[in-house]
């Protein structure tokens, strides 16, 4: 990869709404670079990284953690359960201590929608100077985890624009729905929806219409299934009356709608997974599901991802 010409420079990692799609095909190739055994630059001083994640996470919190140590960072530990914003100290203020501190890059998942824009949008009479990562911000974005489904995606057909996908499940709850349907628009895919239709609503109807998922199992060449996010559905009047088998039955991925997706169609599930749920559990590591690769795939856009940020920063001396 020519570094000069393709790399990827941000002050921060927020969003997808501001990449080209030149630079998703830059990020996705120095993912693959890192995938194929490429090594890191060398970094010529030390940089200092921490980990915020104020909701619960497995596959993210771990995946940027590896990343972090793959490109030779420093990780500085943090636990929310110990910190001062228990105290009710904000945000901003734990963020403008790990900056007074010496730590360059911040990667945070939180619960509220946005929650970087205080962080990122400073005013003059604001000092912090810290790069700040999204790992996932409410019901809102999720940057990597989009940018590692791009990958996956791109991984097995090649391309991106004119395939189908189906996202699939609990819509509007779904960082990764938005994310997703937002970029593969841009990239040219044509976008469907389904599962329940009360998680349905007229903000997705600008990128793709909905259908019954017997409709699309057989014409799509991904199908992208939605972790039912019981946490997030305090008010919500369906709750009470969910049933987790007849959800299986009627918006599942089982063997029978598995037989009936095109040979060379791929399932797709961010994690994690209600086995019987949205996918039988005899499905979930089958040759059409990426679920695994999705993980394995994760770690090195992480790195691309942390990279961008470190050389829009001038972080560890890459530029």
């Amino acid at each position: 990869m020519n570094i000069e010409k393709k790399a990827v420079r941000l002050p921060h990692f927020v969003t997808i709404e501001n990449l080209s799609n030149d630079d998703v095909s830059a990020l996705i190739e120095r993912a693959e670079y890192f995938k194929h055994g490429g090594t890191p630059e060398t970094l010529t001083n030390p940089v200092y990284s921490v980990n915020m994640f104020f909701e619960d996470s497995t596959r993210t919190h771990t995946s940027f953690e590896m990343a972090e140590r793959k490109l030779g960072l420093t990780v500085i530990p943090f636990d929310p359960a110990h910190s001062s914003v228990k105290k009710g100290e904000t945000l901003y203020d734990t963020l403008l201590t790990m900056d007074a501190i010496g730590l360059d890059l911040a990667v945070i998942r939180h619960k509220e929608n946005n929650y970087y824009n205080d962080l990122v949008e400073t005013s003059d009479n604001q000092t912090l100077d810290i790069g700040i990562v999204n790992a996932g911000d409410g019901s809102g974005q999720h940057p990597s985890q989009c940018l590692l489904d791009m990958m996956t995606i791109h991984d097995h057909f090649g391309r991106i624009e004119g395939l189908k996908v189906a996202i699939i499940g609990d819509l509007t709850n779904s960082r990764v729905a938005r994310s997703n349907m937002e970029l593969l628009t841009q990239l040219g895919a044509e976008v469907y929806f389904s599962g329940p239709e009360y998680w349905y609503s007229d903000e997705f109807g600008k990128y793709g219409k909905y259908l019954p998922v017997d409709e699309l199992v057989e014409k799509m060449d991904v199908m992208m299934l939605l972790r039912v996010q019981h946490e997030r559905h305090d008010g919500d009047s369906n709750e009470g009356s969910f049933n987790p088998e007849e959800y299986h039955k009627k918006y599942g991925i089982n063997e029978e709608r598995y037989e009936k997706m095109k040979d060379d169609a791929i399932i797709m599930h961010p994690g994690p997974i209600n086995r019987g749920v949205e996918l039988a559990s005899e499905l979930v590591e089958s040759d059409k599901s990426r679920f695994k690769v999705q993980m394995q795939n994760g770690v090195f856009m992480r790195m691309a991802m942390i990279e961008a940020v470190m050389r829009g920063r001038k972080l560890g001396g890459l530029e």
